[in-house]
């Protein structure tokens, strides 16, 4: 039989799942045997995020990681999205029974392990084997995971994604919401601090995809004899899904925690990245000339080996359980 105990501790591992900003946009109602998600309006990026995609992808990953922490609890999450047509802030009814999935279990110690690694990785090619892997997990999530490995295509993909930053910062409303997530008070429970942050690499003629956050006090590995700085074989892999909707977004979120976590018990980095997907002309530049489907491209996760010698990023804060349930 279920404990609200069992079901507060998996909420409390669902704590850690990645957000836009790390805003952790969410909110928690827990009963006797189901586990209701909300999205958290109060903390939509609206000058960042639009359309609400980041904040329903970002509860999207905070549900799969739910379903795994239950797992691991042998317990099994049957899930029930966007249930209530009057209120669009619930994404999701979680009702709990015993029998978890052993597949989502074997995730679990990855979601203490992640980390968002924004610094230079290897030159260490991914293999092939392991990016199908993640493509079979998204696939598994209801969204479709898309290698983006020809070089003409990723230049494209970059390119998308370097015009978004742009025009980003030419957002008054974007620059002051970024900084107002990355300055937050000593001691604070969410954003992005300077510690997760790494320099801006110097001595590449390489575009970056990485976002810019400011403060960045991170340092990047050591550089390797005889190759520059930016010289990493990060792949780039696209997130999409059939429709655009409330629930392709979702869907589109658990599948990104299925990479992530997949991607991290491999042992490959990982960054989530958004920008491309926060400015509408970028998205389909991304949409028509990158991808060449009539898929949705949702997110773009960026994969790698760390650096040699480069020591795990530290943790991100996050906000303590009972600051995230309602009543």
């Amino acid at each position: 039989m279920t404990t609200a105990t069992q079901l507060a501790d998996a909420v409390e591992d669902a704590l850690h799942a990645p957000s836009v900003h790390n805003s952790q946009p969410w909110r928690w109602r827990i009963g006797s045997d189901e586990v209701r998600l909300h999205a958290d309006p109060q903390r939509h990026l609206v000058a960042t995020d639009p359309d609400r995609r980041d904040l329903v992808l970002s509860c999207g990953a905070a549900l799969h990681h739910l379903r795994v922490a239950l797992a691991a609890r042998g317990l099994r999450a049957d899930i029930r999205r966007l249930p209530d047509p009057e209120d669009s802030t619930h994404l999701a009814t979680v009702e709990v029974r015993p029998g978890g999935e052993p597949a989502d279990a074997a995730l679990f110690p990855a979601i203490a392990e992640r980390r968002t690694d924004r610094r230079r990785m290897s030159r260490r090619p991914v293999p092939a084997q392991h990016l199908n892997t993640l493509v079979e997990h998204a696939a598994r999530n209801g969204a479709t995971l898309v290698p983006v490995t020809r070089p003409a295509m990723r230049r494209q993909l970059v390119a998308a994604i370097v015009t978004a930053q742009r025009l980003q910062r030419e957002d008054v409303g974007y620059a002051s919401e970024l900084r107002m997530w990355t300055n937050r008070l000593p001691g604070g429970r969410d954003g992005v601090p300077a510690a997760n942050v790494a320099a801006p690499l110097i001595g590449t003629l390489d575009p970056s995809p990485l976002r810019r956050f400011g403060r960045a006090e991170l340092a990047q590995a050591a550089r390797v004899a005889g190759h520059g700085r930016g010289d990493d074989a990060a792949e780039l892999l696209v997130v999409t899904t059939a429709g655009d909707e409330t629930a392709d977004r979702l869907r589109a979120g658990e599948a990104t925690s299925a990479v992530l976590l997949a991607a991290t018990r491999i042992g490959l980095a990982t960054t989530p990245l958004s920008q491309a997907m926060e400015i509408d002309s970028s998205r389909l530049q991304v949409q028509r000339n990158v991808l060449g489907t009539p898929e949705f491209p949702q997110l773009v996760i960026r994969v790698g080996w760390s650096a040699s010698g480069a020591p795990a990023p530290p943790a991100t804060p996050r906000r303590e359980l009972r600051s995230v349930l309602l009543p």
